[in-house]
C-alpha cells in the first residue's frame, strides 16, 4: 500500500467533507485514508453523487407503475414499455454550475452526458429536450450566458445527430448568478436488449473506452455541491470539454458492441469519473475490481492517481466484458477508431483496489462509496419561509385594474417569459432523423414518431418556479399537472416522469422546506395521474454567496414527462384552423391573478398566492380532452398557463393568422379573466355543427366549461372592444427575444 501522507480531517473539510464523515471513512477503512482515498470519498459523498441530503425524500415519490420496466434508481435511466416490443429510456440531469462559469462547454457536456446515460443502456437516443433558467435578459451577463448555452446545446446535439425537439426557457432575477441548464434525453430500445451498469463475474476484464483522460472536470462533482461565489471562476478547470464527433463514434460503437454478446456491463463516466463507474458497478453486483491506473490512456503527462480517478473527461465509458470475448469487443471499437484498453478485472472481494505502476494507491470497500450503501444519509431541518407572511397579506382588492387592457395585452406578449423562443430553438436541429412530427404544426408537447409502428411519443419539460416559490406543495403539484396537461392537449396519454430538482443550499432550513414540500406536491400529482417517477437528478447549492447578499434561486423542480399516442393520425395541435369555429374553455374562471406574469409586469415583484389546484378536477380535464381528441371532435387544444387566457388564445391564432372574438365573464375581474393563471383549464376550438354533440358529452362530465366566442379572420375583439389584429401580437411575440439580444 502507498505510504502517501495521511491528510487528516483538515484536508477532508477543505474537500467538502464533514468531520463526522471523515470519522465514518476511518471506520470503513479501519485506518486513516490517504489523499487519493480521501479524494475519492469527497466526490462520491458529495451531494451531486450521493444525494445524502435528498434521498430520504426522493424515496417518497411514487416509483412503480404498470408500464415501468425498471424502478427508479435501478439503471442509468428510466425504462417504460411503449408496446410493439419496444421500450423508452429517458432521463433528465442538470449541468448548472459548469454552465454558469463556462456556458458553452457547460451546456454542451451536459447534453453529451445525458445522451451517454441513454445509450449505455443499449437505447438509441432519438430526441432531446431542455429546461433553461436565466436572470434579467436586459443585462449583458444574461445575454452572454444565454448565447453560450444555446450554442453549446445546439452545436453538440446537431453534430451528434439527435434532434432537440422541445424545452422551455424562463428569465427571473433569482437566476442572475446561478443559471439552470437541465438536459433531457429520450431513447428507444427493444425490450430485453438493454444493458446494465453492473460488474458481474470475478475474472471478467474491465475496459475503458472512448476518449483519453485529462485533467478537465477534476472535482467537478464537488464543484457542483457548493454555492457559487464571486470567485467561482477560479474553479474553471472543473468544467469539462466535450467532443460531439467522438461521442457519435462512441454511440455507434457501443450499440454495436452490445449486439456481440461480449458485454456484461456498461456505464458512462460522468460525475466523479472512474471512481464513480467502478464503485457503482461493483457495488450493484456485490463484487470488486482491481484497476491499474497507469494503463488508462492519458492526454496529459504526470497525472496523479487521484486526478486519473476523479477526472470527468468526456466521451468515456467503463465496460465489463465477458471473459474470453475480449477480441469481439476490441474489434468493434477498433472499427470505430476508438481506444479500448483493458485497465483491470472484476474480483470477488467487494473492494476497489487501485494501482499505479504496481503500487497500490487506494483500497476502498465499493459499497461504502455509493448511494444505498455506505454513503451518509441526512434528514435536514426545515422551517416555514418567513416570506410566506407577505404572501398571506396579499389582497387582490389592493391591485388596481388597468384602464388600457390593450396596452397590457401587448406588454404581456412582449414579456421574455411569454414571448416566442424562436431565436433559441431555431439554432437546434429538430428534424434530423426525420422523426419529429411537431415541427410544422405547433402543439403543447413535442411529438416524435416511432418508426416501424403507428405509435408516437410526446414529451415536455415544465416548471413555473414562481408558483413553487409561493407555495412549494401546490407549485410542485402544478409542475406535474402542467406537464401532463401539455401531453394530453397533444393527444398523448401521460406515462411517467423524470425530474431535475434545482434548489438552493440544503443547510438553509427555508430552502429545505421548499424542497420537502415540492416533493410532496409532485408525489400527490404523480399518484393522481398514475405517472410514476423513473429517476432524475437533484441539484442543490444553486445559491449565490455575494458581497451584495446571500440568495438561492427560486425552487425549480423541473418535470420531464413522456406520453404515448397510439394513433399518429390523432395528434392534436394548438392552432386555430378556420374562421367561424367555436371557442370553448374547459375548466372554470377564478378571480385570481396571484403569481401571474401579468401581475409581475404591471405591478412589479409581488409576494402573492399561487393559483389553487384541485388534482381531481385536473384529472377530469385530462380524461375529457383525451376522449374528445380520440373521437376526433375538436380541431385544436391549448392549455392555459403563463399569460392566462389571452396568451393562450393569441398563441392559438398566430400560426394561421386567425384572431378571436370573445365575451368575458362578469363574475370575475376582467384582468383576472384575461390574464389570470387559474389552473386546470384548456381552450379547444370546434366545428359549430358539432356543438350539440360535444355539449352532450361535456354536460355528463364533472367539469365546468364556457363558450367564449368564435375564431375570426384576424381581428381580436373582447366584449365588442377592438384589441387590434393578431398579426400585431405575432410580430411582438416572435421578435422580442431577438431584439433584446440584438440579433
Amino acid at each position: 500500500m502507498s505510504q502517501e501522507t495521511k491528510p487528516g480531517v483538515e484536508t477532508a473539510e477543505k474537500l467538502g467533507l464533514l468531520k463526522e464523515e471523515y470519522d465514518k471513512i476511518v471506520d470503513y477503512l479501519g485506518r486513516e485514508p490517504n489523499f487519493t482515498e480521501l479524494s475519492v470519498y469527497s466526490v462520491m459523498w458529495s451531494e451531486h453523487c450521493s444525494y445524502k441530503n435528498s434521498i430520504k425524500w426522493i424515496k417518497t415519490l411514487p416509483r412503480k407503475g404498470e408500464n415501468l420496466l425498471v424502478e427508479a434508481g435501478e439503471e442509468n435511466a428510466g425504462l417504460v414499455d411503449i408496446g410493439d416490443g419496444l421500450a423508452c429510456a429517458f432521463k433528465m440531469e442538470s449541468h448548472n454550475h459548469p454552465s454558469a462559469i463556462e456556458p458553452y462547454q457547460g451546456a454542451a457536456t451536459g447534453v453529451g452526458g445525458i445522451h451517454r446515460d441513454i445509450f449505455t443502456m443499449g437505447a438509441r437516443p432519438i430526441a432531446a429536450l431542455n429546461s433553461l433558467r436565466f436572470g434579467d435578459l436586459d443585462t449583458e451577463r444574461t445575454k452572454h450566458l444565454l448565447k453560450g448555452v444555446v450554442r453549446g446545446i445546439g452545436d453538440y446535439g446537431n453534430c451528434l445527430g439527435v434532434p432537440t425537439i422541445g424545452g422551455e426557457t424562463y428569465f427571473h432575477p433569482s437566476y442572475q448568478q446561478n443559471i439552470l441548464v437541465n438536459a433531457m434525453s429520450i431513447g428507444i430500445v427493444k425490450v430485453g436488449e438493454t444493458a446494465s451498469a453492473v460488474a458481474p463475474g470475478p475474472g471478467n476484464p474491465v475496459f475503458i473506452v472512448g476518449s483519453a483522460t485529462g485533467k478537465d472536470g477534476i472535482h467537478g462533482a464537488t464543484f457542483a455541491s457548493a454555492d457559487l461565489t464571486e470567485d467561482s471562476a477560479d474553479d474553471l478547470p472543473s468544467v469539462q470539454v466535450g467532443d460531439p464527433f467522438q461521442e457519435k463514434l462512441l454511440l455507434e460503437a457501443s450499440l454495436e458492441a452490445l449486439k456481440t454478446g461480449a458485454v456484461e456491463g456498461m456505464q458512462d463516466m460522468g460525475a466523479a469519473g472512474i471512481s464513480c463507474s467502478t464503485s457503482e458497478m461493483s457495488a450493484k453486483s456485490g463484487t470488486g475490481m482491481v484497476i491499474h491506473l497507469d494503463k488508462v490512456p492519458l492526454r496529459q503527462e504526470n497525472m496523479h492517481p487521484f486526478e486519473i480517478l476523479l477526472s470527468e473527461s468526456q466521451e468515456r465509458m467503463l465496460v465489463v466484458a465477458k471473459k474470453g470475448s475480449e477480441d469481439k469487443l476490441l474489434e468493434v471499437y477498433k472499427k470505430w477508431d476508438l481506444e479500448c484498453v483493458q485497465i483491470g478485472e472484476v474480483t470477488d472481494c467487494g473492494r476497489l483496489e487501485y494501482f499505479m505502476h504496481g503500487e497500490k494507491v487506494a483500497d476502498i470497500p465499493a459499497a461504502s462509496l455509493v448511494l444505498g450503501g455506505g454513503a451518509p444519509v441526512y434528514d435536514r431541518d426545515y422551517q416555514t419561509p418567513a416570506y410566506f407572511k407577505k404572501i398571506d397579506e396579499f389582497d387582490i382588492q389592493n391591485i388596481p385594474q388597468p384602464t388600457d387592457l390593450v396596452l397590457v395585452a401587448k406588454k404581456l406578449m412582449a414579456s421574455s417569459n411569454i414571448a416566442s423562443k424562436k431565436w433559441i430553438y431555431n439554432q437546434y436541429d429538430s428534424t434530423v432523423r426525420t422523426n419529429t412530427l411537431s415541427f410544422n404544426s405547433p402543439s403543447d408537447a413535442s411529438v416524435i414518431r416511432i418508426k416501424g409502428t403507428g405509435v408516437a411519443l410526446a414529451a415536455t419539460s415544465d416548471c413555473n418556479s414562481s408558483y413553487v416559490y409561493a407555495d412549494p406543495f401546490r407549485g410542485g403539484a402544478i409542475a406535474v399537472s402542467e406537464a401532463a396537461r401539455n401531453l394530453v392537449c397533444t393527444g398523448a396519454k401521460p406515462l411517467a416522469i423524470t425530474n431535475c430538482l434545482n434548489f438552493g443550499n440544503p443547510y438553509n432550513p427555508e430552502v429545505y422546506y421548499q424542497f420537502v414540500y415540492a416533493i410532496k406536491g409532485m408525489a400527490a400529482a404523480c399518484k393522481q395521474f398514475n405517472t410514476p417517477v423513473t429517476g432524475g437528478n437533484v441539484s442543490f447549492y444553486n445559491h449565490s454567496v455575494l458581497k451584495s447578499g446571500n440568495e438561492p434561486v427560486y425552487p425549480t423542480p423541473t418535470i420531464g414527462m413522456i406520453g404515448i399516442i397510439q394513433d399518429q393520425s390523432k395528434i392534436m395541435t394548438m392552432d386555430f384552423k378556420q374562421s367561424g369555429d367555436l371557442i370553448i374553455m374547459l375548466g372554470d374562471h377564478k378571480n385570481d391573478i396571484g403569481s401571474s406574469e401579468y401581475l409581475r409586469i404591471t405591478n412589479g415583484p409581488q409576494h402573492s398566492p399561487v393559483p389553487d389546484i384541485d388534482l381531481t378536477v385536473e384529472k377530469e380535464l385530462h380524461d375529457t380532452l383525451l376522449e374528445l381528441i380520440d373521437k376526433r371532435l375538436i380541431k385544436s387544444a391549448h392549455d392555459i398557463s403563463e399569460g392566462g387566457l389571452f396568451a393562450c388564445l393569441a398563441e392559438s391564432g398566430m400560426e394561421r393568422g386567425l384572431g378571436f372574438e370573445i365575451v368575458s365573464d362578469s363574475l370575475v375581474r376582467k384582468d383576472a379573466f384575461l390574464f389570470g393563471e387559474s389552473q386546470s383549464r384548456a381552450v379547444v376550438s370546434i366545428d359549430p355543427n358539432l356543438r350539440d354533440l360535444i355539449f352532450d358529452i361535456l354536460d355528463n362530465k364533472n367539469l365546468k366549461y364556457h363558450v367564449l366566442g368564435n375564431v375570426t379572420d384576424g381581428s381580436v375583439t373582447i366584449d365588442s372592444e377592438p384589441f387590434g389584429n393578431i398579426d400585431e401580437y405575432r410580430e411582438i411575440h416572435e421578435n422580442t427575444i431577438a431584439n433584446k439580444i440584438g440579433e
